[in-house]
C-alpha cells in the first residue's frame, strides 16, 4: 500500500462538507423552532378564547336564568293583596324614568322612552331571594358588563336605587363589544361577517312581547308598536360578543366569541 493510498483513506470531512452539513443543521433547527414558537403562540391564543368563552358563558347563563325568573311573583298569584309593595312584583322589567307612575315605550334596537329596559340596560324584578322581591340590573358601560342586586323599594326609582353610582353593581364580564365604536365594528366584520349585522351594534338585551295580530306569537316590543310596555315583556334574548384579550397568531386578526341565550316568563301576566 502506497503512502498516497493510506493517506486518501485517514482523511476526514473537507472545510467546505462540514461547513455545509452546519447549514443544513440550522436551516431545519431553525424550521423546528419556528414551529414550535407558532404553537406556543396559537395555544396561548387559544387559551385567551377559551377563558372568553367561559367568562362570557357564565354571563349569559346568568343574565338567561334572571330573565327567566322574572315577574315572580305576581301580584294576582296571592289570595290577600300583600301589604308591603316590595313582596311582589309589578312588572316583568323595571322601567325608568316615572316607575312606577306611568309606563315607558320599549325600543329594541334602537329608538323608545326607556332609560332601561333598553339595548344594552335591564333591571330584573322577581324574587331573588326569601327576603322579598329585588331589582337586578344589568348594563353595559362601555366594554364592561356591571351586575347589580338591591332589595325592591316601593315608590323608589329602580334605576337609582341598583346603579354603579349606589356602589352595588360589579363587574361580570369584560372586553364585551356589543355597542362598539362604527370603525372597530367594520374591522370585526372583515374577520366576522356575519356579526353585527348591518355594521350596526348588536343589542345586548332585546325584549318580545305578544303579537296582537297573530296570538299567541310573540313580536319585537319595538318603539311604538303595540303590547310593547315592559309589564308585557315575555321573553328577553341575551346575546353577547366577547373579544379574546389577543389576536389571532397567524393573521393578527381579532378574535370574538358570540353566545346567545333566551329567557322565557313562566308566571301570568300580572
Amino acid at each position: 500500500m502506497t503512502i498516497v493510498q493510506k493517506f486518501e483513506r485517514e482523511h476526514g470531512f473537507t472545510l467546505i462538507e462540514v461547513m455545509v452539513a452546519m447549514a443544513v443543521f440550522l436551516v431545519i433547527c431553525g424550521a423546528m423552532f419556528s414551529l414550535v414558537n407558532m404553537s406556543q403562540k396559537r395555544f396561548r391564543t387559544e387559551s385567551q378564547v377559551l377563558d372568553s368563552f367561559q367568562q362570557a358563558r357564565l354571563a349569559l347563563d346568568e343574565a338567561v336564568r334572571d330573565a327567566s325568573d322574572m315577574g315572580y311573583p305576581p301580584q294576582n298569584q296571592f289570595s290577600v293583596a300583600p301589604v308591603a309593595a316590595p313582596f311582589a312584583a309589578i312588572t316583568p322589567v323595571a322601567w325608568s324614568p316615572n316607575y312606577a307612575i306611568a309606563p315607558c315605550l320599549i325600543g329594541t334596537a334602537g329608538g323608545g322612552t326607556c332609560t332601561t329596559p333598553g339595548d344594552f340596560d335591564v333591571i330584573f324584578e322577581e324574587q331573588y331571594d326569601n327576603t322579598g322581591v329585588n331589582w337586578i340590573r344589568y348594563t353595559l358601560q362601555g366594554t364592561t358588563l356591571w351586575r347589580g342586586v338591591a332589595p325592591k323599594v316601593a315608590g323608589a326609582n329602580p334605576a337609582a336605587a341598583v346603579s354603579i353610582a349606589a356602589g352595588n353593581m360589579f363587574p361580570y364580564a369584560t372586553n364585551v363589544m356589543n355597542n362598539a365604536p362604527a370603525a372597530q365594528i367594520a374591522a370585526f366584520r372583515a374577520a366576522y361577517p356575519a356579526m353585527f349585522p348591518g355594521g350596526n351594534p348588536q343589542p345586548v338585551f332585546q325584549y318580545y312581547c305578544p303579537n296582537p295580530a297573530a296570538p299567541p306569537a310573540l313580536a319585537l316590543c319595538q318603539n311604538a308598536g303595540a303590547n310593547n310596555f315592559p309589564a308585557n315583556v315575555e321573553d328577553v334574548e341575551v346575546t353577547l360578543i366577547v373579544r379574546a384579550t389577543r389576536n389571532d397568531a397567524q393573521t393578527r386578526a381579532p378574535r370574538l366569541v358570540e353566545l346567545n341565550g333566551r329567557g322565557h316568563r313562566l308566571n301570568p301576566n300580572q
